[in-house]
């Protein structure tokens, strides 16, 4: 296991990465009740470009890890999921009602959002590295900032709620088919989950779009230690072809 650096410069007494870590550790329910949760389930609905509805539902899982987001509108459904090794999409919206393999930096991406500890407090069992930056604004919250730079050059900044240590915005960027790509998520309305903590309104915009790349998850229900099973993350096969 890869050893995470914690990287700070600050007087004593002052605040330290390794001490948000682990008050944040502490605020999303703490080591013993995030390892009991294996998997998780969250449903309810994602509206995208501003006012496009259509349901949603996310499972997570530590076998893998695996993770799969099935979005629905009018009984036609988009997969992206990551068995733990490859990634796979079916885009009937598209065009494309077949399954298909996603490039390597999707599945990256992918495998990322979809961890039940998420990039800030899998950074030891990673080897990403971890930073204090000190203190900002936002909205009106002094927020707490740490930033996670994983091995492969992708980066997370962190705010953090200095009352609650709860994550209240997320910054990432990561490079995608040769293009850095900004995405700013903003979390609220955080639900216990077995013990743990989780955000249950998520709202994300993606700076290389402009104002309609944005989206906003809003969860309505969510199951801990559901038993999915491998096939629900398997890429399904492709049809016989008609001769």
């Amino acid at each position: 296991m890869a050893a995470t650096l914690l990287l700070w410069a600050a007087p004593a007494g002052a605040q330290t990465a390794g001490d948000l870590v682990a008050k944040n550790l502490a605020a999303r329910g703490g080591a013993e009740k995030l390892a009991a949760l294996q998997s998780v389930e969250f449903v309810g609905k994602i509206v995208v470009g501003g006012d496009f509805e259509l349901g949603y539902k996310e499972i997570r899982s530590r076998t893998g890890p695996s993770v799969r987001y099935d979005l629905t509108l009018q009984g036609i459904t988009q997969v992206q999921a990551y068995d733990g090794k490859m990634a796979w999409r079916v885009d009937p919206f598209g065009g494309r009602r077949d399954a298909e393999r996603m490039p390597a930096d999707d599945a990256r991406a992918l495998a990322d959002g979809g961890t039940i500890d998420g990039p800030l407090l899998s950074a030891r069992a990673d080897g990403s590295t971890v930073a204090y930056l000190g203190r900002e604004d936002f909205d009106g919250t002094d927020a707490y900032k740490l930033r996670v730079v994983q091995k492969d050059g992708a980066e997370y900044t962190y705010y953090l709620d200095p009352d609650t240590y709860l994550e209240i915005k997320v910054v990432e960027e990561r490079t995608l088919r040769g293009a850095r790509q900004v995405n700013t998520s903003e979390y609220g309305d955080y639900e216990l989950v077995n013990g743990v903590y989780f955000p249950f309104s998520i709202s994300t915009q993606s700076g290389n779009l402009g104002p309609y790349g944005g989206e906003k998850i809003t969860i309505a229900s969510a199951r801990a230690n559901i038993s999915p099973g491998a096939a629900t993350f398997a890429m399904p096969p492709s049809p016989p072809s008609s001769k």
